[in-house]
């Protein structure tokens, strides 16, 4: 920034293994985008290494990065990121014509994973049609589509209220349950209870790395009740 160098990561050590839900935390500055922008494969560090599957995609290019975002990573943005134009089908099924997949196959696997969070009455319908949840959901099933391994998840229950929040944590769980890795980017710690694993970061550094021994249940008629 100018001639000012601000080390937004210090160096820091972090494993995390396949099928893990993890949240990571900690205030404006701490470092926790920077992170989750490595993890992505959306940024390079300017030191050390990155392995993904045991290959250090620290050092691949744009093309070989793009390449691995599209097959092992799925992405979900506070502030959804769908094309306003384009129908619901159409804004999950993007990710396929990157990867070169045909049209008809496109709309099955998208009309699917529409299916599997709940909105395959709503793939005519554009983003300005559907709420704040619903525009959620689809990407979510956008981030789905490719089945990629890892579920990155940069605030998404922001822009949500607490039902609505409550119900996102629930696709979240079965995302899960059925084998994918989820790291959570979060500042609500009622969202972070809801991970099995949770990171703190503060001034580029990892302040903590604890287990949650009491995993919070979207489901849990008892913290429905709490939330209302």
């Amino acid at each position: 920034m100018g001639q000012t160098q601000v080390k937004a990561l210090r160096g820091i050590e972090l494993r995390i293994d396949t099928n893990e839900y993890v949240a990571l935390m900690g205030p404006s500055g701490s470092g926790k985008s920077t992170l989750m922008n490595l993890l992505g494969c959306l940024d390079t560090p300017t030191r050390g290494r990155y392995e993904l599957d045991g290959k250090d995609v620290s050092k691949m290019d744009d093309t070989e990065l793009a390449r691995i975002r599209n097959e092992k990573i799925g992405f979900v943005f506070q502030t959804f990121n769908l094309l306003p134009r384009q129908t619901t089908l159409e804004n999950v099924a993007l990710p396929l014509v990157y990867a070169g997949i045909s049209k008809k196959e496109r709309q099955a696997r998208a009309q699917a994973v529409l299916d599997s969070v709940g909105l395959g009455d709503r793939v005519h319908h554009r983003p300005n049609e559907l709420s704040g949840g619903q525009r959620q959901r689809v990407a979510i099933a956008r981030a789905l589509v490719n089945d990629p391994a890892i579920i990155l998840a940069d605030e998404p229950t922001g822009n949500l209220d607490t039902k609505t929040s409550i119900e996102i944590m629930e696709i979240f769980e079965k995302i899960h349950q059925a084998g994918n890795t989820v790291i959570l980017v979060t500042h609500e710690p009622d969202i972070s209870e809801h991970a099995h694993r949770i990171v703190r970061l503060r001034d580029g550094i990892i302040e903590s790395d604890l287990r949650n021994t009491s995993v919070r249940r979207a489901s849990d008629p008892e913290h429905r009740y709490n939330q209302a």
